[in-house]
């Protein structure tokens, strides 16, 4: 019920402008989003793959108001065992949607981690 809802809101949000967050999985896409908005939507973990799907909720800042999307992260499931990969694909389809629909993208990167190859 709560994926409809969300869905609701990033299609009700009309002309708002709509900034879509991307990146590799646990790099804090979920926790930036949380920030953001103010609130704990998204679900945080030191896990990866929780988030799978698209999250979004309307933000303010300094006075403007926009639609923010949360997305799964990047290549979850490339290294892992054969099968797996339909999860990348559902996850990439849940990441091209959002970044059809966005004004501007903010592109999150662990910082820790360096230049890899995804």
């Amino acid at each position: 019920m709560a994926a409809r809802r969300e869905y609701q809101i990033e299609a009700e949000h009309g002309s708002r402008p709509t900034v879509a967050i991307v990146g590799r999985p646990n790099v804090g896409k979920s926790a930036l989003f949380n920030r953001i908005i103010r609130r704990r939507m998204a679900i945080v973990h030191r896990e990866s793959g929780v988030t799978r799907d698209r999250v979004a909720a309307m933000a303010d800042y300094d006075g403007r108001r926009f639609m923010v999307v949360d997305t799964g992260g990047l290549g979850l499931y490339e290294e892992q065992q054969a099968g797996a990969s339909i999860w990348d694909e559902l996850i990439r389809e849940q990441i091209k949607g959002a970044l059809q629909n966005a004004g501007k993208v903010i592109f999150v990167v662990d910082v820790t981690a360096g230049v890899v190859p995804l």
